[in-house]
């Protein structure tokens, strides 16, 4: 059996590192994702995929990251069931990061680096 995904998006929000009751680092990022083809109306629709980072891959993303940046994921779909207060059930798909890779950052983020550099 095999359980892998690649996926490479947006991110549409800056990431943010919190530390469960265990003391693990974790954030949760999503990627919007656009998909390659035309919707009826001619217009091409996005996907928003979560996926939750662990560790050093959370910490390392929240680092160099921001909303708009271009990232890769690869990792595995990894399915779950939350029971709501009213006992009703909500089951999640998310994707589970084993590598993330940086492929762009914006250019605000580009001249704010240069800025530093040159300090």
């Amino acid at each position: 059996m095999l359980n892998q995904i690649v996926l490479v998006g947006r991110l549409v929000r800056n990431p943010e590192v919190y530390t469960t009751e265990t003391g693990k680092k974790v954030t949760t990022i999503t990627l919007a994702i656009p998909r390659s083809f035309k919707n009826i109306n001619g217009e091409y629709e996005t996907d928003f995929i979560d996926c939750i980072l662990w560790e050093n891959i959370a910490v390392s993303t929240s680092e160099y990251c921001s909303k708009g940046n271009i990232i890769g994921v690869k990792g595995r779909v990894q399915s779950r069931v939350i029971e709501r207060e009213d006992k009703t059930k909500k089951y999640l798909v998310e994707v589970v990061a084993e590598k993330v890779t940086f492929l762009s950052t914006s250019k605000k983020d580009m001249d704010s680096n240069e800025e530093e550099a040159e300090k």
